[in-house]
């Protein structure tokens, strides 16, 4: 999955800032673009240095290997880097190379939560960075703001030899797509899992078991992965407004992905390849 950089070592600790070196990486972001070059399909995608950019409007962000990541703060607008272009940030999906699809997928999730709390939501007053953790704090009020991390599962529903195939109805990806959702409050990955199963495609599910785990910084994410079986009744009943299209397919029936980016692609390989059993105590790692 994307996450999955070994050999390279991704390290988010905010003690380990200092101050940028020519040669490190700049994350720059105008509405949902990022400043690279290359298409990240047959030409690598490049970050730019620091050493194109006043070192005044960079904020640390994590470090890759020897390199650190700094967000660039100032006006996008303003930037004008030969060979460097805005497009879209789901050319971060390319995996082109993967370690920087990443390390963008992670400097767009903390950019969206620093652009969205730069005011106090408990009095109003512009917030400031923290010096020692990474957070935003009020100057007035004292509150504290940490990043966002918003849980969603994942379920692989399967009868059998068959696995349920979804379709998104209004999403920019059109991919094949498996039953998910966010948590809900007081409610638990397990409760989640069961009630998008019921309320998307009407089936109850038994034998929940976890399949694995990943980061999704395009959506600020953190996705629980679980395979679970039928429990009676596979008769779809498909909820209309969300889903465009949902189908039981036969493990030879189900296109092996192009690529395992994503928590939701590696399940549906690994039961291509596997069957149910994949999931039962070999579950997929969300490791780095």
């Amino acid at each position: 999955m994307l996450q999955d950089i070994g050999p390279h070592v991704f390290r988010n600790e905010f003690s380990l800032k200092r101050p940028p070196r020519a040669s490190d990486w700049v994350m720059a972001f105008r509405d949902r673009n990022i400043l690279v070059s290359g298409n990240g399909k047959d030409v690598p995608l490049r970050l730019p240095e620091v050493s194109s950019f006043d070192k005044g409007k960079l904020l640390y962000l994590f470090s890759a290997d020897s390199r650190a990541c700094y967000l660039y703060t100032g006006d996008p607008d303003a930037l004008g880097i030969p060979g460097f272009s805005w497009q879209s940030t789901v050319t971060l999906r390319s995996e082109n190379p993967r370690l920087i699809c990443f390390a963008g997928f992670t400097a767009w999730h903390l950019h969206s939560w620093y652009i969205t709390n730069r005011f106090c939501g408990k009095c109003g007053a512009e917030t400031a960075h923290s010096e020692n953790e990474r957070a935003l704090f009020c100057p007035r009020c004292g509150n504290i703001i940490y990043p966002r991390i918003a849980p969603a599962v994942i379920v692989g529903i399967t009868d059998g030899d068959r696995l349920l195939i979804t379709r998104y109805r209004d999403r920019p990806y059109r991919g094949p797509a498996l039953i998910a959702g966010f948590c809900e409050i007081g409610e638990t990955p397990e409760q989640t899992a069961s009630r998008e199963a019921m309320e998307e495609v009407g089936i109850r599910i038994r034998d929940l078991t976890y399949a694995g785990s990943q980061p999704w910084g395009l959506d600020g994410n953190l996705l629980m992965g679980f395979m679970a079986k039928a429990d009676g009744n596979t008769r779809i009943i498909r909820d209309e407004n969300e889903l465009a299209e949902a189908v039981w397919l036969s493990r030879e029936e189900i296109p092996e992905p192009d690529t395992v980016i994503s928590l939701t692609r590696t399940m549906i390989s690994n039961f291509k390849r596997h069957g149910f059993n994949f999931g039962n105590g070999n579950g997929i790692t969300g490791g780095n």
